[in-house]
């Protein structure tokens, strides 16, 4: 499905010729739960005579955040339908949080599939804040609309078309500073949809070599440097975790890599990102139990929230260079597939002994965590669907994150800003004794497969991988990179693209510092 339109306006929000207008709603628990209208309904407030937030009452809005509740103005103002989504408590401060905005507005967009063209007039402050307000909002805008195009022959009768146009009320149309926003967010709105039709693709369109073409030609044209190692070429670079990983399908590995310089910068900064991109894991010979397997299409979210995120560093053109390695795979059961036991020499001459063919996403990224730190980088993130105590730990939406001290505090802080929260998570010492080898440098996971501290397992594994002086974090994404429930807020059924925003906003901190 296309990105709608996004324009800034600064109308009279109750003049606006549009199909729906878009308002915030508060609760205030202080006043036994009457509802207030948010900072810029004033106009659709006052064309009501007072009988708005009454008349939303009666209706069912309460204003609890993400709650959508439309009306029919006949007549009051220009559009014919006035949407109030709810914000939550009446704020302290001038606007509400940016996340309980983002979330909210991505509902109401959502809810109006079908219109052709909705008008957001939803509090902005006018203090340092205004920046991230309005880029929540415009980023929820886009993101809540989202639909993937899915495979169905038979058109759907009750199907409705998402939002066509966006327009967002603003004092300024005109100012620079608003207009750059909104060329941000749809960059980064465009980034964060690929990375969603990647991973809400049926496994059997896209597996390693035909994922590895998909992103690609998504580069084309955007100056972004490509790299795309075949079968051969891994076996023959030394790349023993990506190989044996896939050696089980009939479908070949893949290390997709792509890289962006930027212009005039001497010595820039070097960052690379590197993702895990298992374009289906059924265990291997170690293979998953039926239920829910279907998922496992899911488990290239870290690649493609990393090709994703390459393409939206070559439009925003930070002042570092970055560089992207996708390392894919199919992890399947056969007479060439890897078994528990086997001993794997990786791409920087480590050996690790295989206890569990289903761990094998570690293997594939340590592979490109060693490619990444050979060809020479000062930060390296790296994210994934990795483990389900990731999900049993922190739930779904919250991801794991482990590394080095600076990263990890440049991830977490920068996906408290955008939305993406990240919890730090240690490194314990005896979880690396757990994984030592009779035979080998390190065992692939706790050699008494002992799942106890499964997602530092992970973490310990990789960790074995980064060079010595390479600030790095890993960012476990097993539960937000794929939400199989209902949509809500900004997030619909399947692929999240979590975590492209926090990566971006940590690239573009990284170039200006």
């Amino acid at each position: 499905m296309s990105q709608p339109s996004l324009s800034l306006v600064d109308t009279d929000p109750a003049e606006l010729a549009v199909d729906a207008i878009v308002i915030g709603l508060h609760s205030q628990p202080d006043e036994g739960g009457a509802l207030l209208p948010a900072a810029g309904a004033e106009s659709i407030a006052a064309a009501f005579d007072g009988q708005l937030t009454a008349t939303l009452a009666l209706l069912g809005a309460s204003g609890a955040p993400g709650e959508v509740t439309k009306l029919a103005t006949l007549g009051t103002v220009a559009a014919p339908l006035v949407v109030a989504v709810g914000l939550g408590d009446e704020p302290s401060g001038s606007a509400p949080q940016a996340e309980k905005l983002r979330r909210g507005t991505g509902a109401a967009v959502r809810a109006l599939a079908g219109s052709g063209t909705v008008a957001l007039a939803l509090p902005l402050p006018d203090d340092e804040d205004a920046p991230a307000v309005l880029r929540a909002i415009l980023e929820g805008a886009l993101l809540g609309g989202y639909r993937f195009a899915g495979y169905k022959t038979r058109p759907q009768p009750n199907r409705r078309e998402p939002v066509a146009e966006l327009q967002v009320h603003v004092p300024d149309a005109a100012d620079a500073a608003a207009r750059a926003e909104v060329v941000r967010a749809e960059v980064i709105a465009r980034s964060v949809r690929l990375a969603r039709d990647w991973v809400n693709m049926a496994p059997n369109e896209l597996r390693p070599p035909q994922f590895a073409d998909a992103v690609v030609a998504a580069v084309e044209g955007s100056g972004l440097e490509v790299e795309v190692l075949d079968f051969d070429q891994l076996k023959s670079g030394g790349y023993g975790g990506i190989v044996a990983v896939g050696q089980g399908s009939e479908a070949p590995p893949r290390l997709v890599r792509l890289a962006y310089r930027p212009e005039g910068v001497e010595s820039p900064k070097r960052v690379a990102l590197v993702g895990k991109g298992i374009t289906f894991d059924t265990g291997g010979i170690s293979i998953k139990p039926v239920a829910g397997m279907w998922e496992m299409k899911s488990d290239m979210a870290g690649a493609a929230a990393i090709g994703a995120a390459m393409l939206a560093v070559a439009a925003l053109k930070p002042q570092v260079a970055v560089t992207g390695y996708l390392a894919m795979a199919e992890n399947m059961p056969s007479g060439s597939a890897y078994r528990p036991g086997d001993v794997i020499t990786m791409f920087d001459g480590k050996r690790v002994e295989v206890f569990n063919t289903d761990a094998e996403g570690r293997m594939v990224l340590a592979d490109a965590i060693g490619r990444a730190c050979a060809d020479g980088a000062d930060y390296l993130f790296e994210t994934s669907t990795l483990t389900g105590g990731q999900v049993i730990a922190l739930g779904k939406r919250i991801a794991g994150l482990m590394g080095s001290d600076g990263a990890v505090d440049l991830i977490r802080e920068a996906g408290e800003r955008v939305g993406e929260p990240a919890w730090p998570m240690p490194l314990p010492e005896e979880v690396r004794k757990g994984m030592e080898s009779d035979v080998a440098d390190i065992c692939q996971t706790n050699s008494n497969l002992d799942r106890a501290g499964h997602m530092l397992q992970g973490g310990v594994f990789l960790r074995e991988f980064v060079a010595e002086g390479v600030e790095w974090a890993h960012i476990d994404i097993a539960g937000p990179g794929y939400h199989a429930g209902e949509a809500t807020g900004y997030w619909t059924k399947g692929g999240t693209g979590v975590p492209i925003r926090t990566l971006l906003q940590v690239i573009g901190e990284i170039g200006r510092a």
